[in-house]
């Protein structure tokens, strides 16, 4: 895993002022295909009477709306735009967090907390883009956004799977599904 250090971190204020810019809503047709690739593989995996929770769900919650309109009951929370405490309490079949890892200031301790939000044979989800090679490491585009701060490789899921004695499945490049076993 590589981190950016803290001294190299936005502030709470500017970072929610570049997020404030995301323009991600329901009614955009691209940004729901692109949520498809997570909701058809959580779909394809949970029964149809699951609770998930989107962590990290956005300005504009719409993978949450998704899974709703697919008839599954759903929570949000977002450390900015839907901070309900409550939602992280809870216990769920299933929970997604759709390009929110790699935003983390303290990734083991959000991680391992989602994982204990699990049900028996519950899904954790995280879509996120893994790191290139060293050697292209400076010219990866995904490092540039200053809200940025850690980044994971396959070798770093593997450790959580190991570590949760988990069940890992990886889709594509990017969509990786924990399964508590």
């Amino acid at each position: 895993m590589v981190f950016v250090l803290e001294e190299h971190r936005l502030n709470e204020d500017d970072e929610k002022a570049r997020y404030d810019l995301h323009t991600n809503s329901p009614d955009d047709e691209g940004y729901r295909k692109y949520l498809r690739m997570v909701l058809d593989p959580v779909i394809a995996r949970v029964d149809k009477q699951a609770c998930g929770l989107d962590f990290g769900s956005g300005p504009g919650p719409t993978l949450s709306l998704m899974f709703e309109e697919a008839g599954y009951k759903m929570r949000i929370y977002d450390h900015f735009y839907a901070k309900d405490e409550e939602a992280m309490k809870q216990k769920y079949d299933f929970i997604t967090s759709t390009e929110v890892i790699e935003h983390l200031y303290d990734p083991k301790t959000v991680m391992d907390d989602l994982w204990d939000m699990l049900n028996q044979k519950g899904l954790l989800t995280f879509l996120t883009q893994v790191y290139p090679r060293v050697e292209v490491f400076d010219k990866w585009y995904y490092k540039n956004d200053p809200t940025h701060v850690c980044f994971f490789s396959f070798d770093t899921m593997h450790y959580l799977a190991k570590k949760w004695q988990a069940e890992l499945e990886i889709i594509g490049k990017d969509l990786f599904l924990f399964r508590r076993v």
